[in-house]
C-alpha cells in the first residue's frame, strides 16, 4: 500500500504556520491602531490599507495553499494508477503469452484429431488477438499523450463495417448472444482505423463486465447531422459516481484489492480520445432493466 507522501504534511504545516502568523500580525496592527490619536487620520488611513492589502493577500494565499493541495492530491491518485497499471498490464502481458505456450506445447507433443488441433488453433487466435489488442492500446495511448494521431478519414459503410464487427465477435464468443439493430444504408467519414479501436474496446468492455450467457446489443440511429451508435449490455452496470471518471486514464472500476475482473484501464480512455478527434462525443448510461448502455454520436462529416 502507498504510504502518503510527506511534503502535504508539511504544505499543511506551512500554510496553517504562515495563515496563524497573518491572523497574529493583523490582529496586532488593529490593537496598535486603537492607541493613534483620533486627529492622525491620515496615518489611520494607511494602517487601514496595509489591514486590508493583508487580508486580500491572506485570501489569496489560502487559495493558493489549497490549488497545491489538490494538484498535489491528484499527481498523488496518477502515481496510484500508473502503479496498479503496471501491476495489471504486466499480467495481461504475460497470460495470453502463457496461454499461446501451452497451446502450442498442446499441438507439439499429442497427436489430436482434426477437429481437437482447429480448437485449440481458435483458441491460440484468440490469445493472440488479445496480446494484440492491449499492445496496441499502450501504443495509441503514448500517441494521445504525445498529440501524434494523425486523423485519415475515408466514406465508410458504417452498416457493413458495424455488421462485420459482430459476427467477429460472435464467432469468438460463442456462449455469448450479440444482436445488431441496424439502417439499412448509413455512411459517414471517419477514420477506419480509429473507429475499428473505439468500437473494439466498447466492445471488449460489454464482455469483460457483462458476464456469461449475456446479450450485447449494437444499435445504430441516423439524426440529423449525426450519428449514434450504442453498445448495450446487461452485466451489473456502473455507478454514477463512478462513470463521472470512466474516460480517466488509469481509472478502473472498484477496489484495486477486491476487483477480479482484468484490464488495464486504459481502453475506455482511448475510446473519449479518438471520438474527441472525431468532433463526437462518449456518454455512459444505464441500462433497463440492468447493465449499461455506451453512446457514440458522429458527425457524418
Amino acid at each position: 500500500m502507498l504510504q502518503k507522501p510527506r511534503p502535504t504534511f508539511w504544505l499543511y504545516f506551512l500554510g496553517a504556520y504562515v495563515v496563524l502568523q497573518f491572523a497574529w500580525w493583523g490582529y496586532h496592527l488593529i490593537q496598535l491602531s486603537a492607541y493613534i490619536p483620533q486627529e492622525d487620520a491620515k496615518l489611520a488611513k494607511r494602517i487601514g490599507m496595509v489591514i486590508g492589502e493583508g487580508a486580500v493577500f491572506l485570501i489569496i494565499l489560502i487559495f493558493g495553499i489549497y490549488r497545491i493541495r489538490k494538484s498535489i492530491s491528484r499527481e498523488f491518485e496518477l502515481q496510484k494508477r500508473q502503479n496498479n497499471f503496471l501491476l495489471t498490464v504486466t499480467h495481461e502481458l504475460k497470460t495470453p503469452l502463457a496461454a499461446l505456450k501451452l497451446y502450442l506445447q498442446t499441438l507439439q507433443k499429442h497427436n489430436l484429431s482434426e477437429q481437437k488441433k482447429e480448437q485449440i488453433i481458435d483458441g491460440a487466435l484468440t490469445e493472440n488477438e488479445r496480446l494484440v489488442q492491449l499492445i496496441e492500446n499502450i501504443l495509441n495511448t503514448s500517441r494521445a499523450e504525445n498529440k501524434a494521431f494523425e486523423l485519415r478519414k475515408e466514406r465508410i459503410n458504417l452498416l457493413e463495417f458495424l455488421q462485420q464487427l459482430t459476427d467477429r465477435y460472435q464467432k469468438r464468443y460463442k456462449d455469448l448472444l450479440f444482436v445488431a439493430a441496424l439502417p439499412q444504408t448509413l455512411e459517414l467519414n471517419a477514420d477506419p482505423n480509429m473507429l475499428e479501436t473505439i468500437f473494439i474496446n466498447l466492445i471488449e468492455n460489454a464482455v469483460k463486465y457483462g458476464g456469461a450467457n449475456q446479450q450485447i446489443e449494437i444499435k445504430a440511429v441516423a439524426l440529423d447531422k449525426f450519428v449514434t451508435i450504442t453498445i448495450s449490455d446487461e452485466g451489473p452496470g456502473i455507478a454514477a459516481s463512478e462513470r463521472l471518471h470512466i474516460f480517466e486514464k488509469f481509472y478502473r472500476i472498484g477496489n484495486e484489492d477486491t476487483r477480479k475482473a482484468a484490464g488495464s484501464g486504459l481502453g475506455l480512455y482511448l475510446v473519449a480520445e479518438l471520438v474527441r478527434l472525431h468532433n463526437g462525443q462518449v456518454r455512459c448510461q444505464e441500462n433497463q432493466p440492468k447493465g449499461c448502455v455506451f453512446e457514440v454520436i458522429l458527425p457524418y462529416e
